[in-house]
């Protein structure tokens, strides 16, 4: 747990020359709380995950994650402990697609482990387990030493929880991670991010579009739209009418 919560936003503004890519943000998400982000493309979503981990930093405003204040001027070495401290599953996947399902989770671990022989592929012997582990917790052990681009879909993906999990985060960042998944495969991926969330007592977010894995996935839900929020609301008082509102008002302002 870490004191006075997990993500802490106030008055967040990224700004793109003369665009605001993000305005007025202020959010407060608890230690293990899980969190469903949702809004149209170009809404801000991604923007606003891509911040926590100061890959975009804040033109104004605060944003603190993990007790680690993020700005301008925090040094380059305290944001790489503090992405160390972030599992992230991209809808991308970021797999090396030639390596085993097994290489690709230990590559997790190189924020622990930053020598030569980690570089070539050495692991020691305990991130190997600890790697593997991660993989029994996905329910991935039997492909540990199949090539990645021999999985389907949802299996990659499983392997992508798999690799952020080895990290050993306290966060967990969840980009569409169900995309261009079919639905069975989407559902069992929403179900085991949110499953290990609570097992493991972590902060998930989550950008998701499929409306219909909300119930299992989140505790409460951020609609965005044009970088800003519309709503933030506990999951039982969200309904499709108010997330389908969002994507209507953003085909509107388009038009």
């Amino acid at each position: 747990m870490t004191p006075g919560g997990a993500i802490r936003i106030d008055r967040l503004r990224v700004r793109a020359g003369r665009t605001d890519l993000l305005a007025d943000i202020a959010l407060d998400i608890a230690s293990g709380e899980r969190v469903a982000i949702v809004g149209a493309n170009g809404a801000g979503k991604s923007t606003l995950l891509r911040t926590l981990t100061g890959m975009i930093l804040p033109t104004e405003g605060t944003v603190t994650v993990l007790g680690q204040r993020i700005d301008p001027r925090t040094p380059p070495d305290e944001l790489r402990r503090l992405r160390g401290r972030v599992g992230q599953v991209f809808q991308g996947l970021h797999l090396v697609a030639r390596l085993s399902a097994l290489e690709n989770v230990m590559i997790g671990s190189l924020g622990r482990q930053r020598s030569l022989l980690t570089c070539a592929r050495l692991f020691p012997a305990d991130e190997r387990e600890r790697a593997c582990a991660a993989l029994d917790a996905v329910g991935m052990g039997r492909v540990a030493d199949q090539r990645t681009d021999r999985l389907s879909g949802g299996e990659r993906q499983k392997v992508a929880v798999a690799r952020a999990l080895n990290q050993n985060p306290a966060l967990i960042l969840a980009d569409e991670p169900t995309a261009n998944l079919d639905p069975s495969a989407a559902a069992e991926i929403a179900e085991l991010l949110a499953v290990i969330a609570v097992e493991r007592g972590l902060t998930l977010v989550t950008v998701v579009h499929t409306l219909q894995l909300l119930p299992g996935l989140a505790q409460r839900i951020i609609g965005m739209q044009s970088g800003r929020i519309a709503f933030d609301l506990p999951i039982e008082a969200v309904d499709d009418a108010r997330v389908r509102a969002l994507y209507r008002r953003h085909q509107a302002l388009r038009a």
